[in-house]
Formats: C-alpha cells, structure tokens, sequence
C-alpha cells in the first residue's frame, strides 16, 4: 500500500495560470474565439497538465494490460479464455487492430500480461510480464481476488507506468486492454459504484446472444449478492469483482497524473478501470480524456459518473487500446493548433473590432 500512498499524495491539480495562457494564445490566433471548439479544449487542458504553454506530444505509449477471468467458465463470452493468449502473440507481432491505429498515430504499444491463463514465453522488448494468477478467480462463486492481490495490482501498474516513463519521459499515454470476460467485470464494477441497475450497465461484449445475455445479467447479479463490494471502498470493489488488468490499468492512471501525463482511456474496461482510479484519487480525473462512446451501455454510464465528454463515436466495441490512438490523434491536433497557428498579428489579418451592429 505504500506505493499508492506514496503516488497519491504526488497528484496535484493541473496548473491553471498555464492553461489560462493556452487559452490567452488560442483567442489571439487567426479564427473567431472558440471556433475550433474541443480541439482548443484539449490544448488548453494537456498545456495545464503539462504546465508548459506549448507542449508537444512527443512520446506516445499505449499500455495494452492482459488477464483472464474466472467468470468465464459462466459462459459469458463468445470466446475461450485462449483467445487472451493468442491474441497477446499478435500484439507482439503487430497484426492486431492497435498495432495498426498505433503505428497510424507514431504511438509505441507495451503489452503487459498480468494473467492470462496461457503463459506467453517471449523476449521482446515491448512486453512485460507480472502474472499474478493464470486468471481471477470466478466471481460468480466467490471474490475475484483478495485485497493484499487487488494491492499489488495496483502498484504493478503504477511500477509498469514509473519504468517506461523513466526511459521514455512519455508525453501522453493511451490505455487498452485483453482479456476473455472483462466486460463482465466491468460492468459490475460500473454497476456497484454508480448504483446504476445490472441490466442498464450489460452489453453484448463479444456479440452475444439475446439468451446469454440474460444469462450474463443473472452473473453478475449473483456475484453482487455473494460478494457484497462495498461501493465507497474501491478497492475491495476492485478485489471482489474486478480483474488484474482492471486494477493494473488504475495504478497507470493513478502513476501518470502523478508525473503530470494526459491520459486517454479506451473503451468500457479502461473506464471501468478510471472509476476505480478516480474513486482513490477524485484528483486524477483532471488528467483523464474519453477517446470515444463505445456501443457498450456500460461505458456511457460510467463516463457520465466522471464527468467525461468522449472525443468521437465511432461505434466501436474492439478494446486493445484503439479508441485511445485515435483519441491521441485528436488531442494532438489540437496542441498542433496551439503551436503552430499563426496570429493575427504574426499573420498581419485584422482581428475582431469592438463596432456594435
């Protein structure tokens, strides 16, 4: 626990009088005020959280973080729990969906298993492992994991964040994740702490059916009731029904804010992961974006309870870390505004007039 306590008391809110200058410059450059809309809103916010006036996104990394489910074996996905391992391999060999969006926005992708139930033997650069478990364990018949292991998931990931930001001093991160039956995770997290009915927070996941649906509703109602997670403690949420990812992606948002990094959350996991970090720290939220409005009923819900405002819809479902490159892709354009636009000055075009119509 010292770990979190240690990174916790390192967030502080971004720097105000450094955003208000973004916001000076944006109203001097060669447009209407406001007319770019979010795309000032997102430099003006990355310039206050950096606190540099004209920063620059010049390292992005997306921290893609694998585990298993026990909750699988209740049938909730479409999918076997090797589909987590397999699709790590094609992570690291760069066929997947967030090796192409990532290398669209110039983004590194570090792949972090933390359990899934397949071991991955490789040496790549790119991949870390801190297997916890081959999976948690399943919630419908008991907690996913104890609180000293929800713990050290959350300090895995802050570890994971503190050593790439080491090498790297990383500008912006993106977060993604794999693994089979985590949207029955998250929606139970998303149910829990914002009180919102099961049946309101459950979607499809990978596609299923109508009667596996209600199948999947019935689970978690059940691992509700068996585990009784206390929605104002997030961390014994996090042990009773959450997984290792979920818990190693809130330590990389909990580590980034503490090193003053934007971070862009992907889909319905990753905000499950964000209720958790913004439930310990309300703090961290100020460094947050929402890449996108995901199909998953959950993911709306769970961003209304933080405040997000999703930079697109584009109705994706995929996870991996893919809604966040493009986010970044978005959120880099507007910084592009900031230091690259001319004024009106610079540009000698006459500014607005004070003339009353």
């Amino acid at each position: 626990m010292r770990l979190i306590k240690d990174t916790l008391r390192g967030i502080t809110l971004p720097d105000k009088k450094t955003a208000a200058a973004a916001k000076k410059r944006l109203d001097i450059l060669t447009k209407p005020k406001d007319s770019l809309g979010r795309l000032e809103e997102f430099s003006r916010r990355v310039a206050g959280i950096t606190g540099n006036l004209r920063p620059r996104l010049s390292r992005k990394t997306i921290f893609t973080i694998a585990a298993d489910h026990g909750v699988a074996r209740e049938g909730v996905s479409l999918f076997p729990q090797d589909v987590t391992a397999q699709m790590i391999r094609n992570f690291l060999n760069g066929g997947a969906a967030i090796n192409v969006l990532a290398r669209h926005v110039g983004a590194d992708v570090v792949i972090v298993d933390m359990g899934s139930a397949v071991r991955i033997r490789t040496r790549r650069k790119n991949f870390i492992e801190q297997r916890m478990a081959s999976g948690t364990n399943n919630i419908a018949r008991g907690p996913a994991m104890n609180r000293d292991t929800a713990i050290q998931a959350i300090e895995t990931g802050i570890s994971v964040f503190e050593g790439e930001f080491s090498k790297k001093r990383i500008a912006i991160a993106g977060l993604g994740e794999m693994g089979i039956g985590n949207t029955t995770a998250a929606s139970a997290i998303t149910g829990c702490i914002t009180g919102t009915r099961i049946k309101d927070v459950t979607g499809r996941g990978t596609g299923i059916s109508g009667r596996q649906l209600e199948n999947k509703v019935g689970v978690i109602k059940t691992a509700l009731r068996i585990n009784m997670p206390d929605r104002y403690d997030p961390i014994d949420v996090l042990a009773k029904i959450g997984g290792f990812e979920i818990g190693g992606l809130t330590g990389v948002i909990l580590a980034a804010a503490k090193n003053r990094v934007p971070v862009v959350i992907d889909g319905f996991i990753t905000a499950s992961a964000a209720l958790i970090a913004t439930e310990i720290s309300p703090l961290s939220k100020e460094y947050l974006f929402a890449s996108h409005d995901s199909v998953e009923k959950g993911h709306r819900i769970a961003l209304r309870w933080m405040g997000l405002e999703p930079v697109l819809n584009l109705k994706m479902r995929l996870g991996e870390g893919t809604g966040a490159c493009l986010g970044i892709s978005m959120i880099e354009a507007g910084i592009k505004i900031l230091n690259e636009m001319a004024t009106f000055k610079d540009a000698g075009v006459s500014g607005e007039t004070n003339a009353s119509s």
